[in-house]
């Protein structure tokens, strides 16, 4: 059973930085200002939702890697200006989760992660707040989508790939992003 939730933690990780390359992708083809523009949503931007994205990932990945970082990774919100500012630095974060999810074993996967919240530590099982982690981008993503329905580029399919081409597709963002659907499931 352990082995099929490092298989899935591991493709979530993939899945999540996809996920993020495909919405980047996009939201990079924006102006600043539409990128700056006040939307409707929990954040009030595009660029604010996407650095919350940001900023979550870099608190719990340094926690997951054993870090102290702690608070201090939201003293700024939006360190991130510009989309291509953004899209490097999340990708960077997205190496640094699939890293973590690669060296999981069937123990450690089960083990605490502390959690460094200024005035406490807060400890977690790994897998738990690996799934936290993945549920929160993908709350946050979905609301950034629904932002960019209100600019002129089209928001990405970030759930169902089966149309014509989609493979080949799939298959070019994956070897962008360093890894392969083969590589993914073969655990």
């Amino acid at each position: 059973m352990a082995e099929l939730a490092l298989v899935h933690l591991r493709a979530q990780a993939r899945n999540n930085a996809w996920a993020n390359h495909r919405l980047l992708d996009v939201v990079a083809r924006l102006s600043q200002a539409e990128f700056e523009a006040k939307r409707t949503g929990f954040f009030p931007s595009l660029r604010a939702t996407l650095n919350h994205i940001l900023v979550i990932d870099r608190f719990y990945v340094d926690a997951l890697e054993g870090g102290t970082l702690g608070p201090a990774a939201w003293a700024d919100p939006e360190p991130c200006r510009t989309a291509a500012e953004l899209q490097a630095a999340q990708r960077e974060v997205d190496r640094r989760l699939i890293a973590v999810c690669d060296a999981l074993t069937a123990e450690s996967v089960l083990g605490i992660t502390r959690v460094h919240r200024g005035s406490r530590v807060q400890e977690e099982r790994t897998d738990r707040l690996l799934l936290h982690l993945f549920q929160h981008d993908i709350h946050h993503r979905g609301q950034a989508h629904a932002m960019l329905s209100g600019t002129a580029e089209k928001p990405p399919q970030l759930d169902e790939f089966y149309s014509a081409g989609e493979a080949e597709l799939r298959a070019a963002e994956f070897a962008a992003l360093g890894f392969s659907e083969e590589g993914i499931w073969r655990g």
